[in-house]
């Protein structure tokens, strides 16, 4: 974590020895630590637990432990808020599968994935999430914020340069223009500052796309036609563990990380009115930025479902594990005929020949996207710098607890 203390103005010439600026800087600060609470509405003034001018009274835990104590909570507080919100919105997450497969042609395609969604009852969008579910989520959304503290973190420590904006940070004012007048050692800087940018939420998307998209991929298909698939494609443990369609999850998962942990709190730091800056000016601004992102995200949504529809559907034939007219000869005739790997460029040929862009985009898709992600992904920026924060004193005042006092002894216990 990088911690930017307070500049001193060294030019400045004080009368006082540097040994009576220690001492008196040593009780202020004390007194200061002991009587000075700060009023619950100065929240732009009070630092969280993750503000650069925030000490955590790391006296008392190494800097190492005290850091993966904070990237734990905060993924497991991640983890469980994903849980929450996408159990309770899942039929929008059934009604978006809908939307974006080849499923739904034709006019009110809307109508029909609510028709698809529902056609077994108004629970069955929740009888299909197990056990299984309810990890690859959790999985999924601890793995997106601790992947991306991680690779953020260290990058930003290899390339020298500062991580992104986190915490109160946001509400504080944008930095002045540096002064630096070495502008070669300003020009490397920013490409540094920018390759690091672009390779951290890459690298966290596709290591969430790992731990999800089989998951996703078996509640589009559920489970038996997934298995169904898999025994007639010849995949590697890598490739079969990835899941179909990987390729394009990922890509979305890219995006939407750039969205929430990129886009978002830097916009808003250095671009929204910072009188106007409150907890819930950034909850409203996430939620903004959040359509935008799915803007974009919704072309990679529309392919992953095409992608799967693909894999399953033969020349004219029938879908495997399909029901209704399909005889159950045809529906094993077809198992063995279908299950082909996905080639992205016959995926999207065919499916611009046959509805051209509204294949990948269509108002529809995006509002589906939209009532899916919107919930939990347009709020997680608000969730992670307003929320968390607001534990961590109390986590590691557990863990200094259990760190020290009577000591060493818990010591081990932690370490």
């Amino acid at each position: 974590i990088y911690l930017a203390m307070p500049s001193i103005n060294s030019n400045q010439s004080s009368p006082v020895s540097s040994q009576e600026h220690s001492q008196a800087s040593t009780i202020m600060d004390k007194e200061a630590q002991e009587t000075i609470t700060p009023p619950p509405s100065s929240s732009s003034a009070q630092p969280s637990a993750t503000s650069p001018h925030h000490h955590h009274d790391n006296l008392l835990l190494p800097t190492e432990l005290q850091n993966s104590i904070l990237v734990a909570y905060r993924s497991i507080g991640i983890g469980t808020f994903g849980v929450v919100m996408r159990f309770v919105g899942m039929p929008l997450e059934k009604i978006a599968l809908f939307m974006n497969s080849s499923q739904v042609t034709g006019k009110h395609q809307f109508a029909q994935s609510i028709k698809l969604t529902f056609q077994k009852g108004v629970l069955s969008p929740y009888k299909v999430v197990g056990p299984a579910s309810l990890v690859a989520w959790f999985m999924q959304y601890s793995v997106m914020g601790l992947a991306f503290q991680f690779f953020d973190h260290a990058l930003s420590k290899a390339l020298g340069v500062a991580p992104v904006y986190y915490g109160d940070e946001l509400m504080e004012p944008p930095p002045p223009p540096s002064s630096n007048t070495n502008h070669n050692h300003d020009a490397t800087h920013q490409i540094k500052s920018i390759t690091k940018t672009i390779l951290a939420p890459i690298l966290a998307g596709s290591l969430e796309s790992t731990v999800a998209n089989r998951a996703e991929v078996q509640r589009y298909y559920g489970p038996t036609k997934l298995t169904a698939i898999e025994s007639h494609l010849k995949w590697n443990p890598a490739a079969r563990f990835c899941g179909p369609a990987f390729l394009s999850n990922a890509m979305r998962n890219v995006i939407m990380c750039n969205t929430s942990f990129i886009l978002t709190p830097i916009t808003y730091k250095l671009y929204y009115p910072q009188e106007r800056k409150s907890q819930g000016s950034l909850f409203w601004f996430g939620m903004g930025m959040n359509f935008v992102g799915n803007a974009v995200a919704i072309t990679q949504q529309a392919l992953w479902g095409r992608a799967l529809d693909y894999a399953v559907y033969a020349d004219g034939g029938a879908v495997v594990g399909a029901s209704g007219a399909a005889t159950a000869n045809t529906v094993t005739t077809a198992t063995t005929q279908v299950a082909r790997n996905i080639s992205y460029s016959q995926v999207i040929k065919s499916s611009l020949q046959k509805d051209g862009i509204a294949a990948f985009f269509t108002v529809p898709k995006w509002a589906s996207r939209i009532l899916m992600n919107a919930p939990v992904q347009g709020s997680l920026p608000w969730f992670y710098n307003n929320v968390l924060p607001l534990g961590e004193d109390s986590v590691l005042g557990v863990a200094r607890t259990l760190y020290g006092d009577d000591g060493k002894k818990n010591n081990c216990a932690i370490s």
